[in-house]
């Protein structure tokens, strides 16, 4: 088993910033791909921005400038730095990895819990 547990939610004000953490644990041979989607109240989830293991980066325009993704691939560990928050981007942050469990598995798709995100006055 995989399990990802995200952490770094909670309520800030317009401008603020929140990182967000997400770490995997469990039976892991090699993670590819990590990331970071958002679900608002109402509407599809979408994706924020996603990290290749060798660091390559791709991100929705609405959060280019403002939110950085990172990587630590000793700790199995992927970031989300929000910068410059709007209320738009209150919603649940779910956290996901693509991961291989042996050398000879297929890889496979895993989700975090989520993290809600609330910008408000």
């Amino acid at each position: 088993q995989v399990q990802l547990v995200e952490s770094g939610g909670g309520l800030v004000q317009p401008g603020g910033s929140l990182r967000l953490s997400c770490a995997a644990s469990g039976n892991i041979f090699r993670i590819n791909d990590m990331g970071w989607y958002r679900q608002a109240p109402g509407k599809q989830r979408e994706l924020v921005a996603i990290i290749t293991s060798g660091g390559s980066i791709t991100s929705v325009d609405s959060v280019k400038g403002r939110f950085t993704i990172s990587r630590d691939n000793a700790k199995n560990t992927v970031y989300l730095q929000m910068n410059s928050l709007k209320a738009e981007d209150t919603a649940v942050y779910y956290c996901n990895a693509v991961v291989v469990r042996s050398k000879w598995a297929i890889p496979a798709m895993y989700w975090g819990q989520g993290t809600q995100v609330t910008v408000s006055l």
